[in-house]
């Protein structure tokens, strides 16, 4: 119960990583409202956790919506210490190939879709005596280059030096920090991937596997506990050692 009396929100909190989430801080003891746009997808969430305060059907790439979902998410939760921006998407395409429609999608999706809730997260926590934080699911493509995914590249690449400059700016009540996690078991993963190419990145991971969305969601309970109090400005990579594994990133 290392959570207790947190108040959280989590965004693209429906499935993979973002599931994995609110099921465990729901165990640690925290309140906790899930946002997602898929009507289906939030229908069986709410279903599975009943114990969830809230789950807000949302397009976090649409400012308007997000200011709605936000204040509607802070009345059911009594307020709010800690803000998870999960929500992202990605399409498997050689550079040439990108649509420029698709680009701007997953541009705004996932960076327009951690600013807007984490400024309204921030001006929050700002008012409040106990400050917050603010944590952000980025990836290790924000780091080291993936082929046929250069839009998804950029788009980690802008929320990891996004992070930095809130935990500067936002230092010492709110503190914020992002996960990277590597190749995860998702559904978002397995739509992109056949089994065959979920097996051969299997063998140039040294843990010799995918993470489990679990592994992930462990992390984000020390960040969000009270235990991570002096944590703030950092990236933590989750990846099975993958991204330092010489010539890794090849498929």
């Amino acid at each position: 119960m290392r959570l207790a009396g947190k108040r959280v929100i989590v965004t693209g909190g429906s499935t993979g990583i973002g599931a994995a989430i609110a099921r465990r801080f729901l165990a640690e003891g925290a309140k906790v409202v899930v946002w997602c746009m898929n009507p289906s997808n939030g229908k069986a969430i709410g279903q599975e956790l009943p114990a969830l305060s809230g789950v807000e059907l949302v397009d976090v790439s649409d400012a308007a919506a997000v200011d709605v979902a936000f204040a509607r998410s802070v009345t059911a939760l009594g307020g709010l210490d800690t803000l998870i921006c999960n929500a992202g998407i990605s399409i498997r395409r050689k550079f040439i190939d990108i649509d420029r429609a698709e680009f701007d999608r997953i541009m705004r999706v996932n960076v327009h879709g951690v600013f807007y809730p984490s400024q309204l997260a921030a001006r929050h926590m700002l008012k409040e005596e106990r400050g917050g934080a603010i944590l952000v699911t980025a990836s290790t493509s924000g780091v080291v280059a993936y082929r046929h995914y250069a839009d998804y590249n950029a788009s980690k690449g802008a929320v990891l030096s996004l992070v930095r400059s809130m935990a500067l700016e936002l230092a010492p009540k709110i503190r914020v920090n992002a996960v990277n996690p590597g190749y995860t078991l998702t559904p978002m993963q397995e739509a992109e991937y056949s089994p065959e190419m979920l097996t051969a990145v299997n063998g140039i991971i040294p843990m010799a596997r995918h993470a489990r969305p679990e592994d992930i969601a462990a992390l984000y309970v020390y960040l969000a506990s009270d235990e991570a109090a002096y944590a703030s400005g950092a990236v933590f990579t989750v990846d099975g050692a993958e991204s330092i594994a010489s010539g890794a990133a090849t498929l």
